[in-house]
């Protein structure tokens, strides 16, 4: 029997490439899955609409989903192409809160129930480019690396209180969109989001108790 069977799971993106195989695999083995996202899609699990921009959209939706057992944080984004002295107030803002208030507004309404209920895995989507500047992707690279100082600040926090928070750092990720964008590349060294999916459902499950603050590179032969 699936450690998953009956625990409650939440998704963050799953309308998207990522997130949809995560919550996938989490409710082929039996998890109560919630996803959600900004945009319908037609899963089957449950998905609800919410802006994770606003913060008490997101609280209400915690609460009518109740206990929380699972958390993954996949919502997210990319965009690259400006320099550092040619980034825009528009393009910072866009990817610190695509990558990292939604992240923020999430764990704001998820923690305090699993801190009440003595127990929870938090996982989170950090990138290979969030480790170490590079040129042109400077707003990305930062918002990335502000998520795995969170992953290991609340890990530092809430480890005592038996909720584990770790992160995991895809290079490229074996997306319709990645390869749209990268139409030269070998797609059979990137990463798939079903593999990706297994690394999370490994850092959910009992297996990963004892690790704490992790940054995992899964990177595949990128």
């Amino acid at each position: 029997m699936s450690e998953f069977v009956g625990k409650s799971v939440v998704v963050t993106g799953a309308a998207g490439a990522l997130g949809r195989a995560v919550a996938e695999a989490f409710h082929n083995k039996g998890a109560k899955v919630t996803g959600i996202d900004v945009v319908e899609a037609d899963t089957d699990f449950r998905l609800l609409i919410v802006d994770l921009m606003n913060l008490e959209d997101v609280r209400k939706a915690v609460t009518e989903i109740g206990s929380i057992d699972v958390l993954a944080n996949i919502a997210g984004g990319f965009t690259m192409g400006d320099s550092v002295a040619s980034t825009s107030d528009e393009t910072w803002d866009f990817m610190m809160d695509l990558n990292t208030r939604t992240v923020l507004n999430m764990v704001r309404a998820v923690v305090p129930g699993m801190q009440k209920q003595g127990r929870g895995k938090i996982v989170n989507v950090g990138a290979r480019n969030g480790m170490r500047g590079v040129g042109n992707m400077a707003a990305y690279s930062a918002s990335k690396s502000v998520v795995i100082r969170l992953t290991e600040s609340m890990s530092d926090e809430l480890k005592q209180d038996n909720i584990n928070v770790n992160c995991i750092l895809p290079s490229i990720i074996d997306t319709p969109r990645n390869r749209a964008d990268m139409p030269k590349a070998d797609f059979s060294t990137w990463v798939t989001p079903d593999a990706m999916a297994e690394i999370v459902m490994f850092l959910a499950s009992p297996a990963a108790d004892p690790i704490h603050g992790a940054s995992i590179p899964v990177e595949g032969l990128a």
